[in-house]
């Protein structure tokens, strides 16, 4: 057996937690210290970690071989080149940083030093979602893509969506998922966004809102559209599309109808795709074959696809894998999401 990979956790949060649970279930893995900036509960079994408060501390004492970095988004940046630098590879939460110039700087110290740096776009690690892009892209362009992911949400996760929004708007926090999932089936080039916003609450500063809106356009026609809330007053109703039309047909995920928006495992799991070709019978009448309705049984939850996603994480450092195409979409998804935030905030629409 290879020796275990020597792992920092940085952040203890919903994500981070699910990691370190990731790391610590995987041999390949040996957790040497988490890092938070307060105590927190740990899981059973997790409890002979201890956490401590200073990430660089931490890497200085410790010299891990990775680190994982789940921290709020303008911190990702910053401690991901000082990992790498201590000649460690990265494991980075979504988005890479909170702005272009600063996720290019991450990369590129990738590139420098020769280290792997994986982004946490879970998405590409689940089976259902997989399938999703590849019947999208089998049935070929130009798209139309009309995603959102709208929370509502009260209490704690509320406490979290308005800790989250002290640097990061909805539609770049969750936005880079789904502008991946759009890049990842049209690999065409994005030349221009357009994005709205507005604040609906109080308790958010005055120059942050918590809904927003994006729309983009690809050089190949296709054009796209996301859209996400956070808080109390989000609506509940159509709070999860997720559906890709070509001149060819559709592809749709089914969402359950029982399913509520606060539920993490909802933002992942597709319950059903539906596959609609648009080929007409011989006099036009009709459809020439029925719609597909495919069930997705025994898919992954949240902390299975963790797990997923760290085990790549593991074959990447351990086989060599080129992660060239994986950093730069990284950059592009996050790229068209900022040019969302800017048009909210200038009212113009952004060339790319």
């Amino acid at each position: 057996m290879p020796t275990p990979i020597r792992v920092l956790v940085a952040g203890l949060g919903n994500m981070g937690m699910s990691h370190a649970l990731a790391y610590h279930n995987n041999p390949g893995f040996e957790i040497v210290g988490l890092v938070n900036r307060s105590k927190v509960e740990l899981p059973d079994g997790m409890e002979k970690y201890a956490i401590r408060p200073s990430f660089e501390d931490a890497l200085k004492e410790l010299k891990p071989e990775l680190c994982s970095i789940n921290t709020y988004s303008d911190s990702h940046a910053d401690f991901a080149v000082m990992a790498m630098e201590a000649g460690a590879d990265v494991f980075v939460e979504k988005p890479l940083a909170t702005t272009v110039a600063d996720a290019e700087r991450v990369v590129a110290c990738a590139r420098a030093n020769g280290r792997k740096l994986v982004v946490g776009y879970i998405l590409r690690h689940h089976p259902s979602w997989v399938k999703l892009i590849s019947l999208a892209r089998e049935l070929g362009g130009p798209f139309v893509f009309r995603m959102n992911l709208n929370q509502q949400s009260v209490g704690k996760t509320w406490g979290t969506h308005k800790a989250l929004m002290q640097t990061t708007p909805p539609i770049v926090d969750c936005g880079v998922h789904y502008v991946d999932v759009m890049c990842q089936i049209t690999d065409a080039k994005p030349v221009s966004v357009r994005g709205m916003g507005l604040r609906l609450s109080n308790e958010i500063a005055p120059d942050m809102y918590n809904y927003g809106h994006l729309q983009v356009m690809f050089d190949d026609g296709s054009i796209g559209w996301y859209e996400a809330g956070w808080g109390p007053m989000i609506s509940e109703t159509a709070f999860f599309v997720k559906d890709v039309m070509s001149p060819n047909g559709c592809v749709s995920i089914v969402m359950d109808p029982n399913a509520k928006s606060d539920d993490i495992d909802t933002h992942t799991k597709t319950s059903t795709i539906r596959l609609h070709r648009a080929r007409t019978n011989a006099d036009g009448s009709g459809f020439a074959e029925p719609d597909q309705m495919l069930q997705m049984a025994g898919e992954p939850g949240h902390h299975e696809l963790c797990d997923l996603e760290q085990a790549y994480v593991l074959k990447a450092i351990r086989e060599d894998i080129d992660l060239t195409r994986h950093m730069n979409d990284a950059v592009q998804s996050l790229r068209i999401c900022l040019a969302a935030d800017e048009s909210v905030r200038t009212g113009q629409m952004v060339n790319l």
